[in-house]
C-alpha cells in the first residue's frame, strides 16, 4: 500500500495483543493511532511503548483517534458491541477468535459490516499454514472428489496453571464455553475450511479433568449434505505423545490425512465408487498413488492474517478468513455444545433464538453460583445438577 493505515488495538492488556503487535511492526503502511483497555495498569504500557495515545473507553478511542482498522483482542463475549462500534465509526475490524460466543452476535456482526461497507476479518491464522494450503489447492483442484468421511481430533493440552492465569477463561459468563470457544474453534474452523459446514450434529461435552465451569473435552457425531459422516474430538484434558493434530478427509476420489505439518495425499487411479460397481474381485481395493510431503510453519501467523486484510483493502475483495467464514466454526460450536445439552441431534442453520436460551441459562446458572443463589426449573434437563456441559 502506499498510504498509511491507521490502526487502534481495543484489548491492549491482553496476552495476544503482543502478536498483533509484532506483525503490525512488520507492515510497513501500519501506524499504530491508539490502545485502548479496561484495565490501565496492563494497557498503559503498551501505549506508551507504542508512543499513541491510551483510552479505558474503546468508544472514546475510536472517536478521538478515526482509525482505519479496529483491531479486537479482547474476551470474546465483547467482540460483538466493539466490532459494531467500529463499523458505525466508519472503520474496518480485526477481531480474535473466535468472532463471537453466540451465532446470533455473529450474524449481527456481518448485517454491520455490509451496511457500513466495511471489511469484518477474524484472526483464525490457520488457515495460512502450508500444510493447510496444499489441501485446500488438492480439494479446489478436484483431486478429492465427492465427501466421503471427514474425522478430526486435536489434543490441546492445557495445566491447572493455565485456567488460573486468567479467571474468565472456562466459564460461561466470561468464554461462552471453554475448550470449544477457545482454543478448538480453530480445529472447528480447519473442519469447515476444508469439508464445509456439517448439516446435521450429535454433540456430546463434559469437563473431565480441570476444575472449570465449562468443556475441557468435546466431540461429535457429524453428517454432510450428501450424506457423508464426520468425526471430531478434541480436549484440553487429553496429552499426546504424537501429532497433537490429525484431520482426515477421504473422498471419492481421494484422500488427504494432515498429521501437523506432514500431509499425505492420495489419488485413487479409479473413483472408489466406479470401482466398486464394475471391479469383479470381491475383496479387491482400488489402486492408488500417494505423495507425502513435509510443510513445516505457520505461513506467517498473525502476519498473514494482516497483510490479507490490507490486500483485500486495495483490491476491494473480502478477507480469506472474513466474518461468514469464520461464522462457520461459531456455528459448529454452538451446535456440539446445544445437542449436548439437549442430548439430541441437531439440524443446521442452528436455531438462533433456542440457542441464545441456553445461553442465557447457563450464564445465568454461573452467576447464581457465583451468589449461591437457588436454581429454578430448568428447560433443559441435563444443564442442571452435573458439571456436564
Amino acid at each position: 500500500m502506499t498510504h498509511s493505515l491507521r490502526y487502534a488495538i481495543v484489548g491492549a492488556g491482553a496476552g495476544i495483543a503482543e502478536l498483533h503487535l509484532r506483525a503490525l511492526a512488520q507492515l510497513p503502511a501500519a501506524r499504530i493511532v491508539g490502545m485502548a483497555d479496561v484495565n490501565a495498569e496492563r494497557g498503559q504500557p503498551r501505549a506508551a511503548e507504542a508512543g499513541c495515545p491510551f483510552f479505558t473507553d474503546h468508544r472514546a478511542m475510536i472517536e478521538a483517534t478515526q482509525p482505519d482498522v479496529v483491531v479486537i483482542c479482547t474476551p470474546h463475549p465483547s467482540h460483538p458491541q466493539i466490532a459494531l462500534d467500529a463499523f458505525a465509526r466508519g472503520a474496518h475490524v480485526l477481531t480474535e477468535k473466535p468472532i463471537a460466543v453466540q451465532i446470533a452476535d455473529a450474524d449481527r456482526m456481518i448485517a454491520a459490516a455490509d451496511a457500513a461497507g466495511r471489511l469484518l476479518a477474524v484472526n483464525f491464522q490457520q488457515r495460512f499454514r502450508p500444510v493447510i494450503e496444499r489441501a485446500v489447492r488438492f480439494i479446489v483442484e478436484g483431486e478429492l472428489g465427492a465427501l466421503m468421511r471427514v474425522q478430526v481430533s486435536e489434543s490441546w493440552y492445557r495445566t491447572a496453571a493455565y485456567y488460573k492465569q486468567a479467571p474468565w477463561r472456562g466459564t460461561w459468563l466470561g468464554e461462552g464455553g471453554a475448550i470449544l470457544m477457545n482454543q478448538a474453534i480453530h480445529t472447528l474452523d480447519l473442519l469447515c475450511h476444508l469439508a464445509g459446514l456439517p448439516s446435521k450434529v450429535w454433540g456430546w461435552t463434559k469437563t473431565r479433568v480441570h476444575a472449570i465451569e465449562c468443556e475441557d473435552t468435546a466431540q461429535a457425531m457429524l453428517e454432510f449434505d450428501n450424506g457423508a459422516p464426520g468425526y471430531f474430538t478434541a480436549s484440553t484434558a487429553e496429552a499426546i505423545g504424537g501429532p497433537h493434530q490429525r484431520i482426515l478427509i477421504v473422498g471419492e476420489r481421494g484422500a488427504i490425512e494432515i498429521a501437523d505439518a506432514r500431509i499425505i495425499l492420495t489419488r485413487f487411479v479409479r473413483d472408489v465408487r466406479e470401482f466398486a460397481a464394475y471391479e469383479p474381485s470381491p475383496y479387491a481395493s482400488p489402486e492408488a498413488v500417494q505423495d507425502v510431503l513435509e510443510l513445516p510453519g505457520d505461513g506467517g501467523g498473525h502476519l498473514a492474517v494482516y497483510r490479507d486484510l490490507e490486500a483485500a483493502m486495495v483490491e476491494g475483495r473480502q478477507p480469506r478468513v472474513n466474518g461468514r467464514e469464520a461464522r462457520m466454526s461459531l456455528e459448529l460450536a454452538n451446535a456440539i455444545t446445544y445437542s449436548a445439552h439437549l442430548d439430541r441431534p441437531v439440524t443446521l442453520p442452528l436455531d438462533r433464538d433456542a440457542y441464545a436460551a441456553l445461553l442465557a441459562q447457563l450464564r445465568a446458572g454461573a452467576a447464581r453460583n457465583e451468589q449461591r443463589l437457588p436454581t429454578p426449573h430448568s428447560q433443559f434437563p441435563n444443564l442442571e445438577g452435573s458439571r456436564e456441559s
